[in-house]
């Protein structure tokens, strides 16, 4: 089974498995298909990670995360969220792909050429796919900032009109970089004709990074966090990531009877709502563990969890002091036949990233040195060749040390709040993926769209629940039913009997598909 934000990167993934690849397999092509498709949340010159485990014990993270310039700029009192001097960090997701391929080579048998896993990717940046309701809104929402971004208008925008919905949308020149991966291997990217063109571009464009940055990107392979739940082992990824985060609320949640509350009621909101408040407060202290030391031991330690635990009012809502950090990306998740899974996030950072097309590649750039900080002190401060703090950060569950759980959103500081109610939705309540991911859901903090840091909740909630947060001193904000500010996850459950089910967000245009064994 396989589920993406896209039905076409679906569908590229269950011809995979269909044809025998294995779960990796599928998931490249997957991502590379994603990367065409939904070029406003991800693409070539962004990032990825990864967790593949397989029913034999492995259990592994991929950090495709690009680092920063070696020679920086200076600064003019912050960091700009778009243009060249966003353009700050690597892009390794191509990389990843390179390193998912050979872990499936040399560990579960994967015997399909790296470049046919492009194929459709390539078939869907020449001959063009429909535009998605999804990017014809995120152009919309940008067309005041899209003038001052170099390259932007004539790859997204031709003829400065911004493509409707349903409309054929093409990419020659990402076709033509594609291409040259397929031809030359994963590393041409960083290292061949294709990344002398993407540092020429770069240089051109007047970002920081340099054929040397490029060359010196490498995916980083480390074991998963992880923490026990009701049972079940939750994987995430290991620091610069937020995945501990999600891990700490869920390990302050476990803490709680929630099976005996009504899932979506005012207790099970409440209770997950003051669960992140606590687990966010170390959550400022993740950075790349090369330049400061990540305690992580610590930050889930059972006493510690039991005593955040432990403070929670079940009557009052604890302030929310967290700054906000915007960014969107795109999930997807795959099994196979035999239990081998995978879990992945692919991003530019924010939607269109730096806005930034890199010379002729049709590659837009990703704006992810712009989550660094310019504080000397603090533990994200910019340095060279650092990794910045991450938003992404797919989970996976093991129930009895197999795959049970395929899951993950989009959604930047939202991605551990959604986990938290879907998660305890699936285990707790024992929903199936689709009710899961129906229910009412929240975003703590401020948005692009809502600069007051109150408590944003689906109207699905009820009026009912609604009284009694606010009775319990949440400020609160009413979002729509199904909004995407709530994120859009995917989920994959496989039973113990062996059946496999799973969903895409109803928030979303994807879908899961079910690849009937052979």
């Amino acid at each position: 089974m396989v589920t993406s934000p896209h039905p076409l990167a679906s569908e590229s993934g269950a011809r995979v498995l269909r044809e025998g690849g294995n779960a990796l397999d599928a998931a490249i092509a997957i991502g590379a298909t994603i990367a065409v498709v939904y070029p406003h949340f991800c693409g070539l010159g962004g990032d990825a990670v990864w967790i593949a485990a397989d029913e034999e014990g492995r259990k592994d993270c991929f950090l495709g995360i690009g680092q920063s310039a070696r020679t920086l700029p200076g600064f003019d009192g912050s960091i700009p969220l778009r243009g060249p001097l966003s353009m700050l960090t690597s892009a390794c997701v191509v990389d990843s792909w390179h390193h998912a391929h050979d872990y499936s080579v040399r560990n579960w048998g994967g015997g399909l050429s790296f470049s046919s896993l492009l194929d459709d990717a390539i078939g869907y940046a020449v001959d063009g796919f429909p535009v998605t309701k999804s990017q014809n809104f995120w152009l919309d929402f940008r067309k005041s900032e899209v003038a001052s971004w170099p390259g932007f208008g004539e790859v997204f925008m031709p003829g400065g009109i911004a493509p409707q919905i349903g409309m054929p949308f093409r990419q020659k020149e990402l076709a033509n970089s594609l291409q040259l991966i397929a031809r030359d291997g994963p590393r041409s990217f960083y290292e061949g004709e294709l990344g002398a063109r993407i540092a020429k571009g770069l240089l051109a464009a007047g970002s920081p990074l340099t054929s040397a940055d490029l060359a010196a990107t490498r995916t980083r392979q480390s074991k998963p966090a992880s923490l026990l739940y009701r049972g079940m082992e939750l994987l995430a990824p290991p620091p610069p990531t937020q995945g501990i985060s999600t891990l700490a609320i869920m390990g302050i949640l476990s803490h709680f009877d929630l099976k005996e509350l009504a899932p979506g009621g005012v207790d099970h909101i409440h209770l997950c709502v003051e669960a992140v408040k606590r687990a966010f407060l170390n959550r400022g202290l993740i950075a790349d563990p090369d330049f400061i030391n990540q305690p992580v031991e610590d930050w889930l330690n059972p006493a510690h969890l039991a005593r955040s635990a432990q403070s929670i009012d079940l009557e009052h809502a604890m302030d929310w002091p967290q700054s906000f950090r915007p960014g969107d990306t795109v999930f997807f998740g795959a099994t196979d036949q035999s239990g081998k899974s995978v879990s992945v996030l692919q991003s530019t950072y924010f939607d269109w990233g730096s806005g930034v097309v890199v010379g002729d590649t049709g590659i837009l750039w990703q704006n992810r040195g712009a989550a660094f900080s310019l504080d000397p002190t603090h533990p994200n401060a910019i340095a060279p060749a650092k990794r910045p703090f991450y938003t992404l950060n797919p989970g996976l569950g093991l129930r009895d040390g197999k795959p049970a759980l395929i899951y993950g959103t989009q959604g930047a500081d939202g991605q551990p709040q959604t986990l938290s109610m879907i998660l305890t939705r699936l285990i707790d309540f024992g929903e199936d993926p689709v009710t899961a991911l129906t229910g009412p859901r929240f975003l703590l903090g401020k948005t692009f769209s809502d600069s007051r840091d109150t408590l944003k909740l689906e109207v699905d909630a009820g009026d009912a629940v609604f009284a009694a947060l606010t009775a319990r001193g949440h400020m609160l904000s009413p979002i729509d039913r199904l909004s995407p500010l709530a994120g859009q996850a995917g989920i994959i459950v496989r039973q113990e009997d062996g059946s496999t089910a799973g969903a895409h967000d109803p928030r979303g245009e994807g879908i899961a598909l079910l690849v009937e064994p052979t």
